[in-house]
């Protein structure tokens, strides 16, 4: 198995054992350049959200990724954790349905389009 599918699986782990709620993977690699996959996983409070985007953070630390980082830390209703070739969003449960990334990624791209 490659060392992202691995982290993969770490991640998703990590987030289960915190329990993240409705948590998703994403297979971006045939969608985009930004990163191998998408994570997204749901909290049920800021506190819930803050400590599920830390833990997610020291186990790309603690798995040899380089400077991953936390945005939106002002948010607390969401949090994405940059993991280079893996990305995780971390949601309030409203703001994840309002966002709907899991469908606007799940859907096919078309080729052309994936330039942009």
């Amino acid at each position: 198995m490659d060392k992202i599918s691995d982290l993969k699986k770490i991640i998703i782990n990590t987030l289960d054992i915190n329990k993240a709620q409705n948590i998703v993977s994403i297979d971006l690699k045939d969608k985009s350049s930004m990163a191998d996959f998408m994570i997204i996983a749901s909290g049920t409070s800021s506190r819930h959200i803050q400590s599920l985007s830390e833990q997610v953070l020291e186990k790309l630390r603690d798995n040899g990724v380089e400077n991953p980082k936390i945005e939106g830390k002002e948010s607390s209703e969401w949090k994405l954790v940059d993991g280079i070739d893996l990305i995780v969003h971390i949601f309030h449960p409203e703001k994840r349905k309002f966002y709907e990334l899991e469908k606007m990624w799940s859907e096919l791209i078309p080729k052309e389009k994936l330039i942009i």
